[in-house]
């Protein structure tokens, strides 16, 4: 395999090798391995300089080349190894001591792993004819200055490694003691032991793991001191949301309770960050004193002795009705005012537990901020639920109006509630227009798009079921507010249309059905009309929206987003 991460490196290695006299290429060795000490990762170095430091002179080749820190000691570490592989020289003949991966892991007191891991960190290694065959070898001014500039590091390996027997069973013996006597949880039992014999932590935990690893019948900690994956977070929080409490979940995945409770934690983290939070931002929530002007209690708040006060009210049922539709008329109507301070009080909830969320470390997270973020996501609900309820008859109403046979009316209401959350969630109550409005539009747009083989607005259907469509409608303080809000609506949308160009005008005229007894079209029976293609009349109709919109806000018209 490849181990050079820059072809430049490799064909002046394969150069050498080929052309270079041995005496030469061990010349070149030490003078790479002198360059290697003075290497900076962060920096970059040009490839004629490095040729220069290695060679004695500068040639030809990639005149412009510039290698990255990091990828050039990488490289000379190899050019180093496979240039000395190529001199065959014998370890008696390099005129110093010369170390194999044994003996130095002998010398410095770590383990073979540790050397290997220490070559690709800047330990110098060359390749000898030892006992008749090519091995890995170090020199030991090589190892001495390896030494010098890590010393901390050898140290610390040293302290971690080679334990015999007897030294284990002594930590195993010492930790089930503690244990048993004590309770005394992993992390306070690794730390006690490793100061008593002069170890590192690493070495005390490595080795308890792998005795609880071998010994799984006998373990000391049963698994809790090796890592929680992502398939046990998932089978503890799903447990603890059953109702399991963390004391069994402890036991039962042989955790500590506090490991139970940051995996608990940590799962709910995820859980709201994975969540869509979508607000309405205004400048008002950012104002010293927002808090205790948004969520005041209303003014018109209801009490026992007078229900409904200063709302749209409840009607009475008429007889015979659905259960459902029943149950709409249990349900107070909302006055603009109302309106206003529900819109408002949900989107500033919303816009408090965004903040929130976004210093949210699912790591670090603690309890008492996941309890706050779910408790304002909770009162952001309820809010929102309100608003939606107390406008169920409103879809319904407009339901009616595009129902062609009985069976399809459940169909509409379901798709028209759906209309109507979306446009809670899109709706800017600071543009000073009626929610009604907003979504009525939203509702009737939706229906476009989805039937539009049935004509966008209708005064009466023959169905046999009159009697139910009179009896759900949209009863608000007026009774007459709904046909008004659409005249008004249609008003605005003609006046604002005026302002299209002829061309773009027709199209959405034409898209929507907005002629009185007109289906809406489809792309393809616009562009026929035009003579375009529906490629064309759509990318009209998207130039054309967007000029509505514009004009809509300059006029203070609340039009339904997309």
């Amino acid at each position: 395999m490849d181990l050079y991460r820059h072809p430049a490196l490799r064909q002046l290695k394969d150069q050498q090798v080929r052309y270079a006299p041995p005496d030469k290429r061990l010349e070149q060795v030490n003078r790479a391995e002198s360059l290697l000490s003075e290497i900076d990762s962060e920096k970059s170095y040009p490839y004629q300089f490095i040729c220069y430091r290695i060679l004695g002179f500068r040639p030809d080749s990639y005149p412009g080349l510039v290698l990255d820190g990091a990828d050039l000691i990488n490289d000379l570490r190899r050019f180093i190894e496979d240039v000395s592989s190529s001199t065959r020289i014998d370890s008696n003949a390099a005129g110093e001591p010369v170390l194999t991966v044994d003996e130095l892991s002998q010398t410095l007191k770590v383990s073979t792993k540790t050397i290997n891991r220490w070559r690709n960190r800047g330990l110098v290694s060359r390749r000898f004819v030892i006992g008749g065959r090519t091995r890995v070898g170090f020199l030991k001014s090589s190892v001495d200055r390896f030494v010098s500039d890590n010393g901390s590091q050898v140290e610390r390996g040293a302290r971690f490694c080679h334990l015999d027997d007897a030294e284990k069973e002594l930590i195993v013996c010492r930790a089930r003691r503690m244990v048993q006597r004590c309770g005394s949880k992993p992390a306070e039992v690794i730390r006690r032991i490793a100061r008593k014999l002069g170890r590192s932590p690493e070495t005390i935990r490595y080795t308890l793991r792998n005795y609880d690893r071998e010994n799984p019948v006998h373990a000391i900690f049963g698994r809790i001191v090796g890592p929680v994956g992502d398939g046990e977070k998932a089978t503890i929080y799903q447990s603890f949301r059953r109702g399991v409490s963390a004391e069994i979940l402890a036991r039962r995945h042989s955790k500590t309770r506090t490991t139970v409770y940051r995996v608990i934690n940590e799962m709910r983290a995820r859980h709201i960050l994975e969540q869509r939070l979508e607000f309405m931002y205004n400048p008002l929530f950012d104002e010293p004193n927002a808090e205790e002007v948004i969520l005041a209690p209303p003014q018109w708040q209801e009490t026992p002795s007078q229900p409904g006060a200063n709302s749209g009210g409840s009607a009475k049922a008429p007889a015979s009705l659905p259960t459902y539709l029943a149950s709409l008329y249990e349900i107070h109507l909302l006055t603009k005012e109302q309106e206003v301070y529900l819109f408002r009080k949900m989107n500033y909830i919303k816009f408090c537990a965004h903040r929130l969320r976004e210093e949210l470390d699912p790591k670090k997270a603690p309890s008492s901020v996941l309890d706050k973020i779910e408790k304002l996501q909770t009162e952001a609900l309820a809010a929102k639920n309100q608003i939606i309820r107390a406008n169920l008859r409103l879809v319904v109403s407009i339901a009616k109006r595009h129902v062609a046979s009985a069976s399809s009316f459940d169909e509409l209401v379901s798709d028209g509630n759906m209309s109507l959350i979306r446009a809670v969630e899109k709706f800017d109550f600071a543009r000073g227009n009626k929610f009604s409005t907003y979504a009525s539009w939203a509702i009737m747009k939706n229906y476009a798009r989805s039937i539009p083989g049935e004509h966008h607005l209708r005064d009466r259907f023959v169905t046999g079921h009159d009697e139910m469509f009179v009896a759900t409608a949209d009863s608000r303080s007026n009774e007459m507010e709904y046909e008004s809000q659409v005249r008004q609506m249609r008003d605005s949308i003609t006046r604002i249309l005026e302002k299209l160009d002829e061309r773009e005008r027709s199209i959405i005229i034409s898209r929507f059905g907005l002629n009185e007894g007109e289906e809406p079209h489809t792309l393809e029976e616009v562009g026929d009309e035009l003579g375009v293609t529906k490629e064309r009349v759509r990318q009209l109709e998207v130039r054309a929206m967007g000029k509505l919109r514009q004009f809509a806000d300059e006029e203070h018209i609340e039009l339904p987003e997309d």
